[in-house]
């Protein structure tokens, strides 16, 4: 609870070296990312970087991943941990028709996640320089730092609208660790690193992402974010599992207009949920809606927050704090907002809410809680 809510008010540092991260490389490096990524890649410049899927060919993700483009002529992918070897086995079956290499470098290289309000006033104090990278989300830039280089992205997994990726190598990654948090940064777990995701409503591969607790593959786009990870551009041409995206996608507009004629392409759908009952929810339990059984909780905690002193874009955090039980859910696709919904917790039904949101990200550098 404490470094969640550091994190939201301060900064927090997360070693994140367990990510997959691979190389792209070669004259064919373009064309082979633009067939086995779902975003179109012909399309980031140098200085950027991307949300992607890598697709199945029946429209499921073998996993989400992020592409960086720190130079002209090679990529970095970052990919899911436990999912490292199973994209590299499913990469193999497509680059030998491009003239490319795919290099793991998971082990000989290193990741750092620095998140917060005060993460830029860091790295600004380190770096002896007031330009970290652009201001948009997604900015890269390659900096010297005391006399050591660190690649910089403005991204990460926590839904602060100020934080920093960063890639080095292993013999200095414990010095800027150590660096970091002499300068204030708290060292801060993966599990802070789980509910601020989930506070973010950031999917997770393996309970949004992959199979469903009837082991059946989820639809890319049963997950909202899809719609900022696929490109339908002629540019883009073809890619695996394209043909199943765009009839998915086409669905998700339809259901979204409440039109349900396509239902059947997108049977369910992951959507932020909140328990309005004391409780908390956990992955497994049951969903139901009048009744009626319609689906599960695909991940789910209870989370502390902050009381601010106001909803303006002065007001700050105060010491005050609240906790609240909230999560995802894959639910049929017929429900909406609108609906009343419970949750099966420990054999009592609690009231839940969905929503399209668990925080405000548009008032930096504080994240605010919607309750």
């Amino acid at each position: 609870m404490a470094e969640h809510l550091n994190t939201r008010r301060n900064c927090g540092i997360f070693d994140v070296s367990h990510m997959g991260r691979l190389i792209i490389e070669g004259p064919g490096r373009v064309a082979f990312l633009q067939k086995v990524l779902s975003s179109n890649v012909e399309a980031l410049a140098v200085g950027r970087a991307q949300y992607c899927i890598i697709p199945a060919p029946d429209g499921s993700a073998v996993d989400d991943a992020y592409l960086y483009r720190f130079e002209e002529d090679r990529y970095l992918l970052v990919v899911n941990a436990s999912n490292t070897d199973k994209d590299l086995a499913h990469f193999a079956t497509i680059a030998p028709a491009y003239q490319c290499t795919v290099t793991d470098i998971t082990g000989a290289s290193a990741s750092i996640a620095l998140q917060g309000p005060d993460s830029e006033q860091l790295l600004q104090t380190l770096s002896g320089c007031s330009f970290i990278t652009g201001p948009k989300r997604n900015d890269l830039n390659t900096r010297q730092v005391e006399g050591r280089t660190v690649q910089i992205s403005r991204t990460g997994y926590t839904g602060e609208p100020i934080g920093y990726e960063l890639f080095l190598s292993n013999e200095n990654v414990v010095w800027l660790w150590n660096r970091l948090v002499e300068l204030g940064a708290m060292p801060t777990g993966l599990g802070a690193r789980d509910t601020l995701r989930l506070e973010a409503s950031l999917p997770l591969y393996g309970h949004e992402m992959g199979l469903d607790p009837e082991s059946k593959a989820i639809p890319v786009f049963a997950v909202s974010l899809a719609k900022f990870a696929v490109s339908f551009l002629p540019e883009k041409g073809d890619f695996v599992g394209r043909k199943a995206l765009e009839e998915q996608f086409a669905a998700y507009q339809r259901i979204v207009a409440k039109d349900f004629c396509d239902i059947a392409v997108l049977p369910k759908r992951i959507v932020p949920i909140a328990l309005v009952d004391r409780g908390v929810m956990r992955a497994g339990m049951r969903v139901y809606c009048h009744g009626q059984d319609v689906g599960w909780v695909t991940s789910g905690t209870m989370v502390p927050y902050y009381q601010f002193n106001g909803d303006g874009p002065e007001a700050t955090p105060t010491d005050a704090t609240g906790k609240r039980s909230i999560g995802f859910a894959y639910i049929s696709s017929a429900i909406t907002k609108d609906d009343t919904v419970e949750i099966d917790v420990r054999g009592k039904r609690l009231k839940a809410k969905l929503t399209t949101r668990h925080i405000r990200q548009d008032l930096p550098p504080y994240v605010r809680p919607v309750l």
